[in-house]
C-alpha cells in the first residue's frame, strides 16, 4: 500500500498545485534535491553502523513494498508446527533432529516456503528445539530464552526504523539549509533584475517545500510503517514462542498449536474449524 499512498500524496500535493496556475518545471532544482538529501544520508552514515544502514534500507523497502503475516500465513505456521510436533510425539527426538538440523532440507518445511524463507522464524524455532533436546529444560527457562531471543530481535530492528525516523526529523532543517545557499547565492544577482532575482528566491524556497514535503509524506510515514511491520514480525513469533512453550510443557501437539493460534490477533486468527482441517491434512501428510 506504500506506492497507493504515495501517489494519493503526490497527486494531492502538485494536482492542487498546477490546479492553482503552477508551473511543475520550477520544482525541479537538482543541486536542492543534492544538498538535502545528500546532507540527510551522510548524516545517516554518521549516525549509525553499517549493518543498522543496510538494514535500515532494507527495512524501509519492505515497509513500502512487502506485507505481513496475514491469516493464511498464521494457518501454515500453525499446521507446520503441528506435523513437526506430531513427528516429536510419535518418533521421538531423532525423528524431530534430521529437520531442525538443516532446515532448508527438511521435507517438511519445504512444504512451507513462507516460514522458510523467513529466517528469524526458521532460527527461533529449530535453535530452540536444539537446546531443549539437548537440555533439561523448564517450561519456564523455555519462556524466558524466547523473550530474551524476541527482545534482541526487536531491539535491533528498531535501530534500524529510529535511523529512518531521524533521517525524517532531519529533512525539514535540511531544506532550510538549502534554501540558506540559494538565497546566499541570490544575493550575488542583485544587479540582474528582479525576474533573475525573482526566479533564484523561487529556487532556493523549493529547497524548504522539499525537506517539510519529504519529511512528513514520506519518510515519517516509512518509519511508522517500518514499526508496524517490526510489531507484526514479532508477533510471528510470539505465536511460535506459545507452541514451543507448550511443547515444552508435556502437551499434545494440537494442545500447542491451539494456544498459539490464540496469541494471533483477531483480525489475522483463523477459526478453530480452520485449524482442525489444516490439523487432518497434516496427519495423512505424516
Amino acid at each position: 500500500m506504500g506506492a497507493v499512498g504515495a501517489l494519493i500524496v503526490l497527486l494531492c500535493v502538485f494536482g492542487a498545485y498546477v490546479a492553482h496556475g503552477g508551473h511543475l518545471h520550477i520544482l525541479w532544482q537538482p543541486s536542492e534535491v543534492v544538498i538535502i538529501f545528500g546532507a540527510a544520508l551522510g548524516a545517516m552514515v554518521i549516525g549509525n553502523p553499517m549493518s543498522t544502514v543496510k538494514m535500515a534500507f532494507q527495512k524501509a523497502i519492505h515497509a513500502w513494498f512487502g506485507k505481513g503475516p496475514g491469516k493464511a500465513e498464521y494457518l501454515e505456521l500453525l499446521q507446520m508446527m503441528f506435523q513437526l510436533f506430531q513427528i516429536f510425539r510419535k518418533d521421538g527426538p531423532q525423528a524431530v533432529e534430521r529437520h531442525i538440523e538443516e532446515p532448508e532440507k527438511s521435507e517438511i518445511f519445504k512444504q512451507y516456503p513462507t516460514f522458510l524463507k523467513n529466517h528469524h522464524a526458521v532460527d527461533f524455532l529449530c535453535d530452540t528445539m536444539k537446546i531443549t533436546l539437548s537440555a533439561d529444560l523448564s517450561q519456564y527457562d523455555v519462556d524466558d530464552l524466547l523473550d530474551q531471543d524476541i527482545k534482541v530481535i526487536h531491539e535491533e530492528e528498531h535501530h534500524a526504523q529510529h535511523a529512518i525516523n531521524a533521517v525524517a526529523e532531519a529533512l525539514p532543517g535540511l531544506g532550510i539549509v538549502a534554501a540558506v545557499l540559494g538565497i546566499v547565492h541570490t544575493m550575488g544577482l542583485l544587479d540582474q533584475g528582479t525576474e533573475v532575482i525573482g526566479k533564484s528566491v523561487g529556487a532556493a524556497l523549493v529547497g524548504t517545500f522539499l525537506g517539510v514535503l519529504v519529511c512528513y509524506g514520506f519518510v515519517s510515514p516509512t518509519a511508522a510503517k517500518m514499526s508496524a511491520d517490526i510489531g507484526a514480525e514479532g508477533r510471528y513469533l510470539q505465536v511460535m514462542k506459545a507452541a514451543l512453550v507448550s511443547l515444552q510443557r508435556g502437551a499434545p501437539p494440537l494442545v500447542c498449536v491451539e494456544y498459539a493460534r490464540r496469541t494471533i490477533f483477531p483480525h489475522d486468527r483463523p477459526s478453530f474449524s480452520e485449524l482442525d482441517a489444516a490439523t487432518k491434512g497434516a496427519k495423512k501428510a505424516a
